[in-house]
């Protein structure tokens, strides 16, 4: 389930949850808040920065090895519309 940001519309109506940025876990399909749960002033989604963490390097993840491994089929452009499969 995804993490967003929420911040207070009106920092000068603000309590101290909304005032700066808080995080929620909402299910994407979830609308999102129009009021802090704590005080139910107005609040905005943020648009923020996702982490993003790969373990394996690009080219571990794309070996012949691990595509198998994980159940892909690679091909192999040979030219003239021609494609041979390596895993």
């Amino acid at each position: 389930m995804p993490t967003y940001e929420y911040c207070a519309e009106d920092a000068q109506k603000a309590c101290e949850h909304c005032r700066e940025r808080f995080e929620i876990r909402q299910a994407m399909t979830e609308e999102p808040l129009k009021a802090c749960p704590e005080c139910g002033n107005v609040v905005r989604r943020l648009i923020s920065v996702c982490a993003v963490s790969a373990t394996q390097s690009v080219k571990s993840m794309l070996s012949d090895r691990n595509l198998k491994s994980k159940g892909f089929t690679k091909l192999v452009n040979e030219g003239g519309g021609r494609f041979r499969k390596t895993t």
